[in-house]
């Protein structure tokens, strides 16, 4: 099952980003306005404080995901949601950084929204009930899912090249990837550490490994 921008529930004690804050952006667009279908109206006419590049400015969320939508990569992010993992938005914010073709919520549909700073809304974000299901829909696609986690036999991830159309697995925070998602994995990669920590952070790990993509696959 996908959507958008996931079910929009946000979580009991989770704080309401505003992206509207007067923080960032532009105020109201002068006279004349563009005559351009992408615009939205009340944008022009109160200002867009979004978090967004310049060349998005008072485009409707709508032509912004048309746009992304032509230059997707073919790189997608699971996340395992077995816990209220506040790494989950993190995440989700690096993932629309890097412009990937998916993200797939595991487990509960419900997420923790907070760190991604509404970045989901640009996303096309699917949930997967099971590990079985998410194990399908790649299979069904012939796309290889790749498993994130610092566990025996895993490989160097600074020594891998990974697949250009691939699937990035990260478990929770804590317990990692659960030995139901590492079965479903092709194999598993780790991030070389030399610190006293047994791991790193959960959303510091998926955008290492989307960079350590990245740096094979050129991203545009």
């Amino acid at each position: 099952m996908s959507s958008l921008s996931g079910d929009g529930a946000v979580e009991p004690g989770d704080a309401p980003y505003d992206e509207f804050a007067p923080s960032v952006g532009v105020g109201p667009h002068p006279d004349p306005w563009p005559d351009d279908p992408r615009l939205d109206p009340d944008l022009l006419a109160h200002g867009d404080r979004r978090n967004v590049v310049d060349a998005y400015r008072y485009w409707t969320v709508e032509a912004i995901v048309a746009e992304l939508d032509t230059r997707r990569r073919p790189l997608h992010v699971a996340i395992q949601n077995w816990e209220h993992d506040f790494n989950i938005g993190s995440i989700v914010r690096t993932a629309n950084a890097f412009n990937v073709a998916g993200v797939h919520i595991l487990g509960r549909r419900r997420w923790n929204k907070r760190g991604a700073l509404v970045t989901d809304r640009y996303l096309r974000v699917y949930h997967h009930a099971s590990v079985a299901d998410l194990a399908a829909w790649f299979a069904e696609r012939g796309i290889p899912i790749v498993g994130v986690d610092n566990l025996p036999g895993a490989r160097a991830l600074e020594e891998t090249t990974l697949p250009e159309s691939v699937c990035l697995l990260f478990g929770s925070e804590g317990p990692g990837l659960t030995d139901e998602a590492v079965a479903a994995c092709t194999y598993l990669v780790s991030i070389a550490q030399v610190g006293s920590t047994r791991s790193i952070n959960a959303g510091a790990a998926a955008a290492i490994a989307m960079y350590a993509w990245a740096q094979s696959w050129t991203v545009s």
